[in-house]
């Protein structure tokens, strides 16, 4: 069976094309100039000459700041392109995975985030991702949307590289310690995604019909690592867990949201609660310490703590 899986170079479209093939399970990862959500044409192209079995969505336009002068680009990118892709995926009968985010809330409830709580994003980017996972519900296809939380991998551009590079800059760091949220490892992620195909059915081979989807599958599910910390917790986890493979050990100053201001307000607690995800699938990703862990390894045996 075949994964089609967006996003390209992405983090967790790479951590999704490295944790596939030793299931048994063949991917196809498409990015631009291939598959653009710019040329609507180009989507149409890269489902039929894959032919999946599943559809992930993994592509976006996540800069959150920059979203704000460029909104156009960010709703293409995250409502318009995936609606197409929906109904690509609805009139082939294909199921669709599409991947969300946590700044679809506006992190003052005070306690972990349910699928059901009111949204109120802050910003164009979580705006538009709450416009995409809306317009992919409505499309008629068999959706499920994973909301996840601060992705990072030993790949690409995240917060936990950004701190160890910082970090051979500069002795002394100030990381905001008032936002709290649950730390989401690419790989743990990517485990969880392929764990939903298997229990979908399509891990066998064969493509589901409809009268073998069930209606609890499909909707909003929340998929994050397990516990909470802040952006300061995640950097002194981070560099502790460099330490033995002999990356740095900066001073780690805790600071306030206010000490550093953004364009746009960022969720002060956007803890997800990832029991229905659990209930219905059987998945439930490894504490976020774990992940970290495992990002941090993968990192040293690339080569990413040299230097």
């Amino acid at each position: 069976m075949t994964l089609l899986v967006t996003g390209g170079t992405g983090q967790l479209a790479q951590a999704l094309g490295a944790a596939a093939p030793g299931r048994g399970i063949a991917v196809r990862v498409v990015g631009r100039p291939a598959f653009d959500f710019d040329r609507p044409d180009s989507l149409a192209a890269a489902v039929a000459a894959a032919n999946p079995s599943l559809v992930v969505n993994a592509a976006a336009y996540t800069a959150v700041d920059a979203a704000e002068g460029d909104a156009l680009a960010a709703w293409r990118a995250n409502r318009d392109g995936p609606e197409i892709l929906a109904a690509l995926c609805r009139e082939r009968g294909i199921p669709l995975i599409h991947v969300s985010t946590d700044y679809v809330f506006d992190g003052l409830k005070g306690a972990p985030y349910v699928e059901t709580d009111p949204t109120a994003p802050q910003g164009v980017y979580g705006a538009s991702k709450l416009g995409g996972e809306q317009a992919v519900l409505a499309s008629g296809c068999r959706a499920i949307v994973l909301r996840t939380s601060w992705v990072y991998s030993h790949t690409g551009r995240n917060f936990v590289r950004t701190m160890l590079g910082a970090a051979r800059k500069t002795s002394r760091l100030r990381v905001v310690a008032d936002q709290i949220g649950c730390p989401t490892a690419a790989a743990d992620l990517a485990d969880a995604v392929l764990a939903i195909a298997a229990r979908l059915g399509v891990e066998g081979g064969a493509r589901l019909g409809n009268e073998d989807w069930r209606c609890e599958w499909g909707g909003v599910f929340h998929a994050a690592g397990a516990g909470f910390t802040s952006w300061h917790g995640l950097a002194v986890a981070a560099f502790a867990a460099a330490a033995p493979y002999g990356g740095p050990v900066p001073e780690v100053a805790a600071i306030a949201t206010a000490d550093w201001p953004t364009p746009v307000r960022r969720p002060p607690d956007s803890r997800l609660d990832c029991g229905k995800l659990a209930r219905v699938f059987g998945v439930a990703l490894p504490a976020w310490e774990a992940g970290l862990a495992r990002t941090i390894a993968a990192l040293a045996a690339a080569g990413g703590l040299a230097g």
